[in-house]
């Protein structure tokens, strides 16, 4: 037909028009497939970019930024709240491993066991926050002074002075602690539900303040889910301590 070149049929012996610089190489994609190829290629390089992209943000703390995130000062409420919660939840560490390995009421056994393993974990992510800004493990001196910064005017609690206070809220005496390792039966199960409950509603108000005043988003959410958590579980507590015929410990 006019206009319609007729293809040359290859010859008998295999041979056929020559190879030329458009013809694929044995092994190689097909023109058309690589007109797919070579977009695939493109997008999957994009999507990796978005994803370190996101990495990066994530590492810095601020999506899409450079510039780290501010290390909290020494005397911010991140750094305080974490040393004294810390040290407000070894003292809960200590008392419910005690329980647990000394009640013969499997309720308070798996009720310490869960303080205990929470508790420890919530001690762990604070550690290494405070490990991650370099500051101390522990507070030095008195406590919660942390809580008199935030509101800028320097207004400090009414039960703290100078630097703080020499002992935070719900934390056990050194004769409580010995009255607790000397209890047996019933009567170390209702106290120790007297000393936890006390415990759990003392440390209420640095939880409350870290959870409002924080600068750090990841201290203000951990703040929020302990004072959340332990409220539910102080409750449970009163039914317990009622229920084996005892009553709350004055605050």
């Amino acid at each position: 037909m006019d206009g319609v070149s007729t293809p040359t049929a290859p010859s008998a012996g295999g041979g056929g028009r020559p190879p030329t610089h458009t013809d694929p190489a044995p092994g190689d994609a097909a023109p058309g497939e690589a007109r797919w190829v070579r977009p695939l290629l493109v997008v999957a390089a994009a999507v990796a970019l978005l994803l370190l992209g996101a990495a990066g943000g994530l590492l810095v703390g601020l999506p899409g930024s450079s510039r780290a995130p501010a290390t909290p000062a020494a005397g911010s409420v991140d750094v305080g709240f974490s040393q004294d919660m810390t040290v407000h939840h070894q003292q809960a560490v200590e008392m419910a491993s005690w329980e647990r390995d000394h009640t013969t009421d499997p309720v308070l056994a798996q009720l310490a066991s869960d303080i205990e393993a929470t508790q420890n974990s919530q001690v762990g992510r604070m550690q290494g926050w405070l490990e991650m800004w370099g500051a101390g493990a522990l507070p030095v001196g008195g406590h919660m002074a942390w809580m008199s910064t935030p509101d800028g005017h320097g207004h400090m609690s009414a039960t703290m002075s100078g630097g703080g206070v020499a002992t935070m809220p719900g934390m056990a005496s050194t004769a409580d602690l010995a009255a607790l390792r000397a209890a047996t039966g019933p009567q170390l199960d209702v106290l120790f539900l007297q000393l936890m409950l006390r415990h759990h509603e003392g440390g209420a108000s640095m939880l409350q303040y870290g959870a409002q005043h924080a600068e750090t988003p990841q201290v203000r959410n951990l703040a929020a889910q302990i004072l959340s958590s332990q409220t539910t579980e102080a409750g449970y507590m009163r039914q317990l301590l009622a229920e084996r015929g005892g009553q709350p410990l004055p605050s």
